[in-house]
């Protein structure tokens, strides 16, 4: 158990959370090449989250929390900006040979958001963690 909840929670959580992910995120790219590249973004989450456990010796239910976090850490970081985000992509790959500035508001959620949620994830994790 991790948080209170059994593993078989967190299990049913990471498999709502993915296709909830890949859904959000291609509704908020603008291209068909961008809706592409972020349809697999949970496989390198997922090969990272089971590497690091196996590293770590973590509990799964510990390993699935976390994958699911990252996961929708991506989504507040990226949905509520993904009109500025989107054009700024569009832009890009219509005109790849020309350097296209960010909107500055966006970059500032971005990283911003993504950072308040990591110290979130992490303390959330390390509340709940068996070390």
């Amino acid at each position: 158990m991790f948080l209170s909840l059994p593993t078989a929670a967190w299990a049913a959580t990471a498999a709502a959370v993915t296709p909830a992910h890949i859904a959000l995120m291609r509704w908020s790219m603008p291209t068909p090449k961008a809706k592409r590249s972020v349809s697999f973004v949970p496989l390198p989450v997922a090969i990272t989250a089971l590497a690091y456990a196996a590293a770590k010796s973590y509990l799964l239910a510990e390993i699935l929390y976390l994958y699911s976090a990252v996961l929708l850490m991506f989504v507040v970081m990226i949905a509520p900006v993904k009109k500025w985000i989107g054009a700024d992509i569009a832009k890009q790959e219509a005109h790849p040979d020309i350097k296209v500035k960010a909107h500055g508001p966006s970059l500032a959620w971005v990283f911003g958001s993504g950072l308040v949620m990591l110290v979130a994830i992490v303390a959330v994790w390390s509340a709940g963690s068996r070390y």
